[in-house]
């Protein structure tokens, strides 16, 4: 018994050193992936000046060209006809011509200069893309490996029955939420951090002019209040991606009317929700479930079916609740997704679904087949303990 203790001590204080080394690598790690994407930024912009370099040079070039042939032929017509024109004259096309052909000599070494420049600097990008996909994937994994060796996932894995399972479930939950967190940590940097900067310049500015010109100063103030107005709605969207705030004051449906409406207006896929029974207060988890697989699939739609037209249906029953999502889109092969499914990595936006369904004891069906559109059922028995009158 005393064995076994210092046994499990042991594992306890490698376990926890591991996890402290992690954890201090993490920083580092996070400053090498926001370095190698500004990186790949500045190489990015780098790149098309030189590409509109390019492209103003090899006008040059073929404007001097022209000039250089005219030139050309021009002295060869007076070279040919000295008995019209003078010495002054054939000097005066040779220099021109001559002129023209150093510039264009110059002109095209540019030209070659920047082609080189512009080959060398997509390659650059490209190696740079690598290293920050690169570093990106290591901080994932790191972040991963930390929060898993913590144990953090007993609430959530309680209510899985296999080990094997288990582990699957909180390895994919625990990538969920660090992909979550680098999209927001981005989102939030390029977004309201940029803005708020912006803000701060601004005031300094209207401070400085408040005194000096009052015209400008209103300008700058006008100018203050929109980009006021674009950060506020920025932080609002980012809030409202976290969960919609809706679902707790108003319902699932009204929360699911509002976030189709905004779809169709930023993609242009036509959607359609139709609703069936009398709706009901369901219990909060059931909605955020519903919710986020609605989210789910219509991000999916977006990304890979190329479908112009869905049809959601949420049907209300006494003990159950149904609901269908229909696209027109190009569809694929079940059994593959399934396949790649069965794997850490692949299929994630349906295994996401699948997994909130099952957590609420139902039931998820996807039919789908190349050419032939994706309908994805979707069956949830209520829990008796509803109150359904509400």
């Amino acid at each position: 018994m005393d064995e076994s203790s210092t046994k499990v001590g042991r594992i306890n204080k490698i376990l926890k050193e591991t996890i402290c080394s992690i954890e201090n690598s993490k920083m580092e790690i996070i400053e090498i992936v926001e370095h190698a994407r500004q990186d790949v930024k500045r190489i990015q912009e780098e790149l098309d000046q030189i590409r509109k370099k390019v492209e103003k040079v090899i006008q040059e070039v073929d404007l001097l060209e022209k000039e250089e042939k005219k030139s050309r032929a021009y002295l060869s017509n007076v070279s040919k006809n000295f008995n019209i024109y003078t010495e002054d004259d054939l000097k005066r096309a040779y220099d021109r011509a001559n002129q023209l052909r150093i510039k264009l000599l110059l002109k095209r070494e540019e030209e070659k200069n920047l082609l080189e420049r512009r080959r060398e600097q997509e390659l650059r990008l490209i190696s740079a893309i690598d290293v920050y996909k690169k570093a990106e994937k290591v901080g994932k994994s790191v972040s991963v490996a930390s929060e898993y060796l913590k144990g953090n996932l007993d609430e959530i894995l309680f209510t899985v029955d296999h080990l094997n399972k288990r582990q699957v479930l909180g390895i994919k939950i625990i990538e969920a939420q660090e992909e979550e967190r680098q999209r927001l940590a981005r989102d939030i940097h390029d977004g309201p951090a940029q803005s708020m900067a912006n803000i701060l310049v601004k005031t300094e500015i209207c401070e400085r002019l408040m005194d000096i010109d009052k015209e400008r100063s209103k300008k700058e103030l006008q100018d203050l209040k929109r980009i006021v107005r674009n950060t506020l709605g920025d932080i609002r969207k980012t809030i409202y991606d976290l969960r919609p705030m809706s679902l707790d004051d108003l319902g699932l449906v009204p929360t699911l009317e509002r976030y189709i409406y905004n779809f169709k207006e930023n993609t242009g896929i036509n959607v359609e929700l139709e609703v069936i029974g009398n709706v009901i207060s369901l219990n909060s988890a059931i909605e955020i479930a519903v919710f986020r697989i609605v989210q789910e699939a219509l991000n999916n739609i977006q990304k890979h079916s190329q479908a112009t037209d869905v049809k959601i249906i949420v049907e209300y029953s006494l003990t159950k609740l149904n609901l269908s999502i229909i696209d027109n889109g190009k569809g694929f092969n079940v059994e593959e997704i399934n396949k790649i499914g069965g794997t850490t990595t692949g299929g994630f936006g349906l295994i996401n679904m699948r997994e909130r369904v099952e957590l609420l004891e139902g039931n998820l069906q996807i039919k789908s087949a190349p050419g032939k559109g994706t309908r994805i059922y979707v069956y949830i028995k209520l829990p008796e303990e509803d109150d359904l009158n509400e």
